[in-house]
């Protein structure tokens, strides 16, 4: 399977698309691997790298580089998502999911195939990583000052909008495209910080639970319309709350990985200002927050994002899915 690639609104699957001038090309994200800030949000390899390393291929490079690489390298397929962004425009002003997946149709025809690179056959034999995480609810709720009683509708809107992408996915020809559930949000480190990193924000899990309940009913329906239907899912809510839940209880979420840190949800990089965030400084050039002295041992990185180890331990959760249809 010569061509993989993967379209999202989001940092989790980003291996270095966003403009460089936001906080992942920056230190010290990067410090542990590959030593310098490659644009993840990371601080090494992330969920991308790692899936791609476990079904025996290399990491698909980011789109925004293609020009630069050879043909060998783009063989390898291609890495159309974005951090911070959603199926609809957030704050970040980057590509949406809809962007992300119109730039996928038109590099094919347009680009390669008539090159020789990319073929039908290569399409038929591809996966799509799909992913989509809080940024189009914590739009809603921060910058367009949503409610609460008008959250639910808004879930509404945007999954119809997470469809309607989807079956564009479906139209080109690509062999699966895997959709993954959205993490815990009530987990996340800006949200447990409340809660002294002791606990998940339940208020805020709920909401993540209705989000992908909806999200498996819209996966069903593609997958009962065909009886080859491209379309699955995978359950990165439950493999983030199975670390969790056995760290907590067991001190180390799973056989072969690491033994992180409790509690669980305090981040190993942390800002001191409510103004910045990891790697940020003020305008002297002072860091505006610390570092913990082994980032492995920790289960979150920042705010929002897993530590490399956080997610080996997560891929190793997911792997008997994997396996079903990878």
């Amino acid at each position: 399977m010569r061509l993989r690639w993967s379209t999202t609104g989001h940092s989790y699957l980003d291996t270095g698309n966003n403009n460089k001038v936001v906080r992942s090309w920056k230190f010290p994200y990067g410090i542990t691997f590959p030593g310098t800030p490659t644009g993840r949000y990371s601080n090494g390899l992330i969920f991308t790298d790692l899936l791609a390393s476990y079904i025996g291929i290399e990491s698909p490079m980011p789109y925004t580089q293609w020009n630069k690489s050879s043909k060998r390298t783009v063989s390898n397929g291609m890495n159309f998502a974005h951090g911070a962004t959603g199926v609809f425009d957030t704050w970040m002003k980057e590509a949406n999911m809809t962007t992300q997946i119109n730039t996928f149709k038109q590099f094919v025809p347009e680009q390669y195939i008539a090159d020789g690179v990319y073929n039908k056959c290569d399409l038929e034999q591809s996966v799509a990583i799909v992913a989509l995480d809080g940024n189009d609810y914590t739009q809603y709720y921060l910058v367009d000052n949503g409610t609460k009683e008008g959250f639910q509708a808004y879930v509404v809107k945007v999954l119809h909008q997470l469809e309607l992408n989807l079956r564009e996915l479906g139209k080109t020809g690509i062999k699966k495209v895997v959709m993954l559930t959205m993490e815990p949000l009530g987990c996340l480190p800006n949200k447990a910080i409340s809660l002294s990193y002791k606990k998940c924000d339940e208020q805020s899990n709920k909401e993540t639970i209705f989000h992908n309940t909806l999200l498996q009913q819209i996966i069903q329906r593609l997958r009962n319309e065909t009886n080859d239907s491209p379309f699955h899912i995978l359950d990165l809510y439950g493999a983030f709350m199975y670390v969790i839940n056995k760290t907590a209880a067991e001190g180390t979420p799973i056989t072969g990985s690491a033994k992180f840190r409790n509690p669980l949800l305090k981040p190993c990089c942390r800002p001191t200002s409510p103004d910045h965030l990891c790697g940020g400084v003020n305008d002297n050039g002072v860091k505006q927050y610390t570092l913990c002295d082994h980032p492995d041992d920790y289960f979150f990185w920042d705010f929002y994002h897993p530590t490399q180890s956080g997610w080996r331990a997560i891929l190793s959760y997911l792997k008997p899915s994997l396996d079903e249809f990878m």
